[in-house]
């Protein structure tokens, strides 16, 4: 089965522009959706995410990579970190965490991770469709407001979050549609071991070429236009 479709029957999913009433084959709770698969089964974000957010949970706790983009490529290697789904709002800014605290970035840690969790899980799955702001564009954003202790009153760090937010969304419109959270999240890593080198003086790790392992569990891989895609010989962006 195809690691992006439903997790029922493995049949692909189907969009629709506005959102229905559905209820949830697993908790059986009902929720506004954009999203079923062909037969009409539904998962909220939450029973889809669970189990990979508690692999993303156990692996940065005890990680000492400095690398995020190496860290990433391991949890999502997890069976229950599926090939598209809204665990990627969590991953990016977690494994971004990580790496910039194990590279001696100063951190209330672990509460900076739980804080991180807590606020990226409110973005929902087909984000990047539907509000136009790829999750994790978002995570990385959420990664810089953490690092920095930015809130809506803050003048600077204020500032960094936003602007780091749009330098991977500039990014990911530029390589194109449609979306792939493998793709989105290696850009969004990449931007942001730069940024924190330049904004908050703190040197991760990024080892390169980053080829991607997932291409053919994704039925709409760019294929040579993706930089990381294994045809397009791994180049970074």
């Amino acid at each position: 089965m195809e690691r992006g479709a439903c997790l029922v029957c493995g049949k692909p999913l189907r969009y629709f522009d506005t959102a229905r009433e559905m209820e949830c084959v697993f908790c059986h709770k009902k929720f506004p959706s954009n999203a079923s698969c062909e037969d009409g089964h539904f998962v909220c974000d939450d029973c889809h995410a669970a189990k990979g957010l508690a692999a993303i949970r156990w692996s940065c706790l005890h990680s000492r990579l400095t690398d995020p983009v190496k860290l990433a490529r391991e949890i999502m290697e997890n069976p229950y970190v599926y090939m598209h789904g809204p665990e990627h709002h969590v991953l990016v800014g977690s494994v971004l965490l990580t790496a910039y605290h194990n590279a001696g970035g100063e951190l209330d840690w672990p509460a900076a991770l739980y804080e991180m969790e807590n606020r990226g899980r409110q973005v929902p799955g087909g984000a990047c469709g539907f509000w136009g702001c790829c999750g994790a564009a978002a995570s990385a954003g959420m990664f810089v407001s953490i690092a920095t202790g930015a809130t809506p009153l803050e003048r600077e760090s204020w500032a960094l979050s936003n602007r780091m937010t749009s330098l991977v969304l500039e990014q990911i419109s530029r390589l194109g549609g449609p979306r792939c959270c493998k793709r989105n999240s290696f850009t969004a890593l990449v931007l942001a071991v730069r940024f924190a080198r330049e904004h908050l003086h703190v040197e991760m790790d990024l080892e390169g070429p980053i080829v991607c392992g997932f291409s053919s569990e994704n039925q709409q891989c760019l294929g040579r236009r993706c930089p990381y895609n294994r045809l397009g010989a791994g180049d970074m962006i």
